[in-house]
């Protein structure tokens, strides 16, 4: 094989390797998203229609908010913490407030801790993973309505566990001035 052909060959193996990485960088947060859902690894929870039954085990949820870097807001939760019972469908509000001069577009992450009681933390209705655009100065309340499930009592490894802690962290998806 001459020299030339074999700095092709590495040039080509180089930029197909250089393709494929970018390609796994962009498809990794919907895939690990999917993987986490499906898995409930993480402490992901998972979405749910209604509860099936409640048990008279009691549970407290705790709640957090946090906003990554550059998210211009105030974020908080309404209630630092619930005490409800496991099945029982509960209602929680967090509030957002644009601090900024512009408007803002964000989306929420969540998790919850313990990571192993993540499979039983059922969410019903959630503001996670939609787009919230907020105009300069206006604030916003974000129900959350969720149960844990009863099977989290029948599990061995979750038998200590009498708190949850659901967070959540907004990022910006666009901060610009609008050019009108």
């Amino acid at each position: 094989m001459s020299s030339r052909r074999r700095q092709r060959v590495t040039v080509a193996a180089s930029l197909a390797a250089v393709v494929f990485m970018i390609g796994l960088v962009a498809a990794s947060v919907p895939l690990y998203d999917l993987f986490c859902r499906v898995t409930g690894y993480g402490g992901t929870t998972r979405v749910a229609a209604a509860p099936e039954g409640v048990n008279g085990r009691p549970i407290i949820v705790r709640f957090d908010a946090s906003l990554a870097k550059g998210m211009p807001w105030r974020f908080t939760p309404e209630q630092r913490q619930i005490s409800t019972h496991l099945g029982e469908q509960t209602l929680a509000i967090y509030s957002a407030t644009n601090l900024s001069d512009q408007p803002v577009i964000g989306t929420a992450t969540f998790n919850v801790t313990p990571a192993k009681a993540g499979r039983y933390f059922n969410k019903v209705q959630c503001f996670c993973f939609t787009e919230q655009r907020l105009e300069p100065g206006q604030s916003v309340d974000m129900p959350v309505s969720f149960f844990v499930d009863p099977a989290l009592a029948d599990d061995e490894s979750t038998a200590e566990i009498t708190t949850i802690t659901l967070s959540y962290t907004f990022f910006p998806i666009s901060h610009r001035r609008d050019r009108s």
